[in-house]
């Protein structure tokens, strides 16, 4: 009797960004092993069930990591796709960045009703972003 093949779960966040970008590192699995079964396992972040101020002006660190780390750790899923913008500096011990799929146009936009660019910005304009990054980029 043939086994049947294994299934590889690939977990991520449910924003639609994030399914955007598993979706997408799916299609490129499977296009790559047609015989390898895929699965996405959707996984509800501390960032995502919390989406409160107060949470990002601590400056949390893995708010939108943390679960999905864990469950690599615990092998229920087999991959993580995940914004690298996102990603604390030192991961767990054990856990890899493996592979990053070819990056699309990294640009950010600014929109503001002034027709501001960044160089034209008041001094002490407010812009907001949760992004940390972002934050010390500005």
């Amino acid at each position: 009797m043939k086994k049947a093949p294994r299934k590889f779960r690939i977990g991520t966040r449910g924003s639609a960004l994030a399914l955007a970008q598993a979706k997408g590192v799916l299609r490129d699995l499977r296009r790559k092993s047609p015989g390898t079964r895929f699965e996405l396992v959707v996984i509800k972040t501390t960032g995502d069930e919390y989406q409160t101020v107060e949470l990002f002006k601590k400056n949390n660190i893995g708010v939108f990591t943390k679960e999905l780390e864990k469950k690599l750790l615990e092998k229920e899923i087999d991959i993580a796709v995940h914004s690298l913008k996102d990603l604390p500096t030192d991961l767990p011990k054990g856990l890899m960045l493996a592979a990053f799929p070819e990056r699309l146009d990294p640009s950010d936009v600014l929109i503001s009703r002034e027709k501001y660019t960044l160089e034209t910005l008041p001094h002490g304009a407010s812009v907001g972003t949760g992004s940390p990054r972002r934050k010390r980029q500005l």
